[in-house]
Parts: C-alpha cells; structure tokens; sequence
C-alpha cells in the first residue's frame, strides 16, 4: 500500500491497539452502534449467506454472525495487526475455513472481490479520505443489505475532527487522518447505486444506517 491514509492505518492500528480492541470485545461485547449494526443486517435472516465486511478490524461483525447461520465472509483491512487479530480469534472458535482474510487498500482490492449478500462498513467510512470512491465501490458489491457505522458531521463533531488530526500531524507525525464526511453525500451516492435507507438509529455520536437493494 503506498497511498498515505492507508500508511497511516497500519501505524495507527497496530498490534498494541488490536490487542486491547479484542480484551475490550470479549470482556463487554460489541459496542452499542456495532450491536445494533448487527442485529439490524441479521434481521432478514443470514442462513447461505455471504458477508463483506470492510475494514473489519478484529473481526467481531463475522465472529457474531458466522454462529448465527452466516455461510461465508471476506474481511478487508488495511491494518495487517488487526487482520492477524481477527484471523487468530476466528480460529480459537473454530471459523476460520469460512473466512477469506485480504489485506490492503479495499478500493485497490475490491475490482477482484466477489460481490457479497450483505456488506457492512463499521467506523469506516471516516478512516477513508477518498469517500465517494469507497462507497461506490462497496455499495457495488452488495447484493441485498448494506450498513454502516459513520460518525455525525455536526459542526461541533467536526471540530473534533479537526483537533485530533491537529494532533496527529505535529504530535505523532502518522499521515492517518480522521474524517467526517457528509452524511447528505454518502446517502446520494447510496441511492445512486439502487440502495434505499431502511434503518437509522443514533448512538452519542455515532449514527447507525441500513440499506436494501431497491
């Protein structure tokens, strides 16, 4: 990977980070947003399924849906820590045949990836500076179900933003940057592509959104 956002991923994400994510999972469980992420794509029922799950970190999506029907998933991530994190615990439960792990660039991976029934992108969205690109290619890949996890793109949320990336260019050096993109904008592209919101929860600030095939 040479672009800088994707360097940065695997600088900001490294073993440490994936370590203390999975005590954190396996002590509490997901988070509320990812819970409800989850519990909204498994609504429709996930026997012979197939899953793309896009910047899937430790892997908690897969290792909640493989128990409850789900046949098969890629997990994408551009942190090499966190894809040896998700592929060890997908082994110790003893689901790891039925997971394809590629690391990389997923806009640079996705014009070799199967499309896939369900795909979801939890806490994404805002790692990816080249948005619309992301969502497309995702978007294009989703047979039925697409859901998200995106951070609100309120002013105050945004001078967050803007505080932490200050941080992490003079304090930490690490080309990673965090983005609050437009929810209007993500939503339009989504449209464009046949999918149709069937779901939004908010969690503090973190928004939760469902799509369906048109």
């Amino acid at each position: 990977m040479t672009k800088p956002q994707c360097c940065g991923i695997e600088q900001m994400f490294d073993d440490k980070t994936a370590q203390a994510d999975l005590k954190e999972y396996l002590k509490k469980g997901p988070s509320k947003a990812t819970r409800t992420l989850i519990e909204q794509v498994s609504a429709g029922g996930l026997a012979g399924l197939r899953l793309l799950d896009v910047g899937g970190g430790i892997g908690m999506i897969h290792h909640e849906l493989l128990p409850r029907g789900l046949a098969a998933v890629t997990h994408v991530d551009a942190s090499s820590a966190y894809l040896a994190t998700a592929r060890a615990e997908s082994e110790r439960r003893g689901h790891a045949e039925q997971v394809e792990f590629q690391f990389g660039d997923f806009v640079d991976l996705a014009p070799g990836l199967a499309p896939a029934d369900i795909v979801t992108l939890d806490r994404v969205i805002c790692c990816y500076d080249d948005m619309p690109a992301l969502v497309r290619a995702s978007a294009a890949l989703a047979r039925q179900r697409y859901a998200i996890v995106i951070p609100l793109d309120a002013g105050w949320i945004q001078t967050i933003g803007r505080i932490a990336n200050f941080f992490l260019r003079v304090f930490t050096r690490n080309p990673y940057r965090l983005f609050i993109h437009p929810t209007a904008e993500i939503e339009r592209l989504l449209a464009e592509t046949g999918l149709q919101r069937s779901f939004y929860k908010r969690h503090g600030f973190w928004q939760v959104l469902v799509y369906q095939r048109a």
